[in-house]
């Protein structure tokens, strides 16, 4: 049996991307989901596709820039399952700008959803694990947390942020609480449909020629799920085998 069956996993960011096709593929292998997002449309359709498959999944919507909905997703996932296996920290933006633009709007947003959401993921987790002595935090980072290019400053900001919050949960976990840090290359989402500068957005787009499909960022949660307790794998990069960067 696999090791991911049964197990309770929440989504972040659920609705579309990676976080769609890692519901999809941990649905298939068994697992029971709590899946969140902002568009309560593709979320109903996403969980009717895993029941109609024989899946287990249940929703609720989710700002998480907002710390009480994400609690609150937290809670449906006791109250629907009575524990929480793993956490999938997914939700991101990723709206580029070259500094001098001072799109300082655009740098509060991506602060507040990059690094604010993945900590109000982890305070509505981590003491339910604890209590359970056991748990798994999966955070999205980026390869641009581990390179700084231009136009990116503060959305490669975000994600070092993310690389780090990963490691201190490592190092915090007391042998409980495994810690995944994943961080993708260019992959076939809808992270570049939101970039208002023209210019940083041809660049994306140029880069994102090569996107890999979000099944294989999924293959690596999955991958991480399905060790055994005793083995934490802690940081993967995944690149499309053209990326440079």
């Amino acid at each position: 049996m696999s090791e991911v069956s049964g197990k309770v996993v929440i989504i972040t960011g659920a609705s579309s991307g990676l976080g769609e096709a890692t519901a999809k593929m941990l649905a298939d292998k068994g697992a029971k989901l709590v899946l969140g997002a902002r568009r309560e449309d593709r979320l109903k359709k996403l969980v009717d596709e895993i029941e109609s498959s024989g899946g287990q999944a249940t929703y609720q919507t989710v700002d998480v820039t907002k710390k009480d909905e994400v609690k609150a997703l937290a809670k449906a996932a006791i109250d629907a399952y009575g524990r929480i296996d793993v956490l999938v920290n997914n939700a991101g933006l990723m709206p580029l700008a070259p500094l001098d633009e001072m799109k300082v709007d655009e740098w509060d947003q991506m602060i507040d959803v990059n690094i604010k959401g993945v900590m109000y993921g982890v305070a509505a987790v981590l003491g339910q694990m604890r209590e359970q002595k056991s748990g798994h935090i999966i955070n999205l980072s980026s390869v641009a947390g581990h390179v700084v290019f231009p136009r990116a400053t503060v959305y490669c900001a975000t994600k070092f942020a993310v690389k780090a919050i990963s490691e201190g949960i490592r190092r915090e976990s007391n042998g409980e609480i495994r810690s995944t840090n994943i961080s993708p290359g260019a992959v076939a989402t809808e992270l570049t449909d939101h970039i208002s500068h023209k210019d940083s957005k041809q660049m994306a787009d140029d880069m994102y020629d090569d996107a890999i499909d979000a099944d294989a960022i999924a293959r690596a949660v999955t991958f991480a799920i399905e060790q055994p307790g005793d083995v934490d794998i802690n940081e993967m990069i995944i690149r499309p085998t053209r990326q440079e960067l």
